[in-house]
């Protein structure tokens, strides 16, 4: 999360920039990109025959290319766009090239203390760069690439075999590995998943499978001694380092931790766990019953269910939960085993303030957005609007949005909902 203490949090509501007017500069504007801070509107525009680049309040960069696409703003504010030019590509950081151009490009990620990731193709083989610096060995496949908390250290699933096409006795073998910072693990698997660092950016585990019907975790290389019908990606306890994973047996699910079943419950399903920021408590998606999911914590689930569960979030303090439901079209928000009032065409991931006490989405209904806090609308909706901020304190939101061809940051208190 990019650092929001340094913002401009006097209520209010300001204009950024006149996004209306760009279509008059340019032949065509794409998709419109905001900053976190809310201070910076982007987006890729088409400036001739073939020429692209990316517009960043109303200035476009210098740089013309034949292609840009997949703009995001890094947590400092910086536009990042993947570009295309003679044909091979490199990332673009506020217009600035990385320092080579590549085969291809793509999956840009953010490191806390502003360094810049993407998974990279040369020469047909695979790897990873950090701020353009890339792996000194590359792979002739890799996949689910993955950044540690420190955004420094880098990993990825990499076939370390190579084989012909249909050759399944050389696949049943193994011919994938774990790549940390480029560097494969002696062990090797017919399938690896999933890969993920733990709190001190050192450790690495993953799902494999070791057979066909066999599945485990590996952690830096070394695997779980007990094998189970099939498991779901890893994480870390932030606190002790112990490493957690959903695993099906007997034909249900549960939680195991360290090789051990943690979880007394079992359900139909049990996945995307996410532990507190002090590792005292474990929350996970589980469906109780086929077909009807909910939200466990420490393996109690929720009493209310819905056909989807999905984004998953937790309080800082670890004692509250919230995810989204959805049934047929519509989305709900759930919150600590209640659902919001109203249903609405999308939702997005819920938003825990600092001192949790607060919860806030980003909502779709008739074609307008805005945001909800604590179950209730904000007084205005929009054109468009992106996922709140809270403020340090607690006491305010950011909303950024655009409305009429203006691009608007609002200051909200809390209690103006």
């Amino acid at each position: 999360m990019p650092d929001a203490s340094t913002w401009d949090w006097n209520p209010g509501k300001r204009e950024v920039q006149d996004v209306g007017s760009w279509s008059d500069k340019f032949e065509w504007v794409e998709e419109f990109h905001a900053s976190p801070d809310g201070e910076k509107v982007g987006a890729v525009v088409k400036t001739g025959e073939m020429e692209f680049t990316s517009c960043v309040n109303g200035e476009a960069w210098d740089e013309k290319y034949e292609r840009v696409f997949y703009s995001r703003f890094s947590p400092d504010g910086r536009l990042t766009g993947i570009a295309q030019a003679d044909g091979e590509w490199t990332l673009s950081v506020d217009g600035q090239n990385w320092p080579e151009m590549y085969g291809y490009i793509w999956d840009t990620k953010f490191g806390p203390d502003g360094t810049i990731i993407c998974a990279v193709q040369q020469d047909m083989e695979y790897g990873m760069g950090v701020d353009g610096v890339l792996w000194e060995k590359f792979y002739e496949n890799a996949n689910n690439f993955c950044v540690a908390p420190d955004g420094k250290n880098t990993a990825a699933v990499v076939q370390v075999t190579s084989m012909d096409q249909a050759d399944i006795e050389t696949f049943q073998k193994g011919v994938y590995s774990v790549a940390v910072n480029g560097e494969a693990w002696d062990n090797v698997f017919m399938n690896c998943y999933t890969p993920v660092f733990d709190a001190q950016s050192k450790r690495v585990a993953c799902q494999i499978r070791k057979s066909l019907y066999d599945y485990t975790i590996a952690v830096d290389g070394k695997i779980w001694q007990r094998e189970y019908q099939c498991v779901w990606a890893p994480c870390f306890n932030p606190a002790t380092g112990s490493v957690v994973a959903p695993v099906r047996l007997g034909g249900k699910w549960t939680m195991a931790e360290n090789d051990e079943i943690l979880w007394k419950s079992t359900f139909a399903q049990c996945w995307h766990q996410q532990f507190s920021s002090d590792g005292s408590k474990l929350w996970a998606i589980v469906a109780p019953s086929y077909g009807k999911f909910t939200v466990a914590k420490d393996g109690s689930a929720w009493s209310v269910t819905a056909p989807v569960v999905i984004d998953l979030s937790v309080s800082p303090d670890g004692n509250r939960g919230a995810a989204l439901g959805k049934n047929g079209y519509d989305y709900t928000v759930m919150v600590d085993g209640n659902v919001w009032p109203g249903t609405f065409a999308m939702a997005w991931k819920p938003v825990f303030s600092p001192d949790s006490s607060h919860v806030a989405a980003k909502v779709e209904k008739n074609g307008r957005f805005t945001v909800v806090l604590n179950g209730k609308a904000y007084g205005q909706d929009f054109d468009q609007c992106w996922e709140p901020v809270f403020s340090p304190c607690s006491s305010k939101v950011l909303i950024r949005a655009i409305e009429g061809g203006k691009f608007v940051r609002i200051v909200a208190n809390v209690s103006d909902f």
